[in-house]
């Protein structure tokens, strides 16, 4: 009970940041989201190597970086979550919140599935609804935008995987988190310092508002990683598919009241099918 409440409130931290970073991202409108996504790796590995350091926790690494298993794991979640990132801010600084938020409210399913397949998890007879009824959503808008929603599902699909993965990936939450980060460092360091020396970085042609903005990048991306690992961990993985509600709420209210994205009936078509599927799933883990 005790692992059970701390890997809630983990869970309830990191999809509570999740939720308002839209606005975050909105603030760094104008650059490319591969040059945020290049910043965010950067300053991430700087603060999570500073956390590292405060609590002793190199030996972690080290062990870590001895595993070739553990390092195939870290290998394709440092991939997974960069085309997570990466998507998500094209999405947002696009105009597409709506789309991203849909994506996230189809992740708890997936998750679902995913522990069915992989993990050999039990899927109870709500839980079977609710993915058959998210299924239908997906659907819904896919017909009547005559058009495939992959932005929705390709970020549904690599964050369901990350989590997978990270849950069995035997490597504690702040070890994993940088050695994901270092193994792909050089490249975003390079990348970075191409774009300075071309004169077009956002370091060298913006404010200094905006490259404290970017700096932060490493915190803002850190913390809510650290405590959604920490949680998969803790947690079931469809159990933590639940809390993963939270932060496609907080989007969807960001794209409607902030950013005035329009709402189409096929929108309110397929969000209605997915919250009835949060529905019958949060009443069929309560009973």
């Amino acid at each position: 009970m005790k692992e059970s409440r701390s890997g809630a409130l983990f869970a309830l931290g990191a999809y509570g940041l999740w939720g308002i970073v839209p606005i975050y991202w909105k603030k760094l409108g104008g650059i490319p989201a591969a040059e945020i996504v290049a910043h965010r790796v950067v300053w991430s590995v700087l603060f999570v190597a500073i956390g590292l350091a405060l609590v002793r926790g190199f030996g972690s690494v080290g062990v870590a970086l001895r595993s070739r298993r553990t390092l195939a794991f870290l290998a394709v979640t440092t991939t997974l979550i960069a085309l997570n990132w990466g998507i998500f801010i094209w999405a947002v600084q696009a105009g597409h919140i709506l789309q991203a938020s849909l994506g996230y409210y189809v992740n708890p399913l997936m998750s679902v599935a995913m522990g069915v397949v992989f993990l050999k998890e039990r899927l109870s007879r709500p839980q079977k609804i609710a993915v058959a009824l998210a299924a239908i959503g997906v659907l819904v808008l896919t017909v009547a935008g005559r058009s495939f929603p992959w932005v929705s599902l390709l970020l549904a699909l690599t964050f369901a995987s990350y989590g997978l993965l990270r849950k069995i990936a035997p490597v504690e939450a702040l070890a994993g988190l940088f050695v994901e980060t270092l193994l792909v460092t050089p490249l975003a360091l390079a990348f970075v310092i191409f774009r300075e020396h071309a004169g077009t970085g956002a370091l060298v042609t913006g404010s200094l508002g905006r490259g404290v903005l970017l700096a932060m990048a490493g915190p803002i991306t850190a913390v809510p990683l650290l405590l959604f690992a920490a949680a998969a961990r803790r947690l079931s993985l469809s159990t933590l598919g639940f809390f993963q509600y939270i932060a496609p709420t907080l989007q969807f209210l960001c794209a409607v009241l902030l950013y005035g994205e329009k709402l189409t009936a096929a929108h309110l078509a397929t969000f209605a099918c997915i919250w009835a599927a949060l529905a019958i799933f949060t009443l069929g883990r309560t009973r």
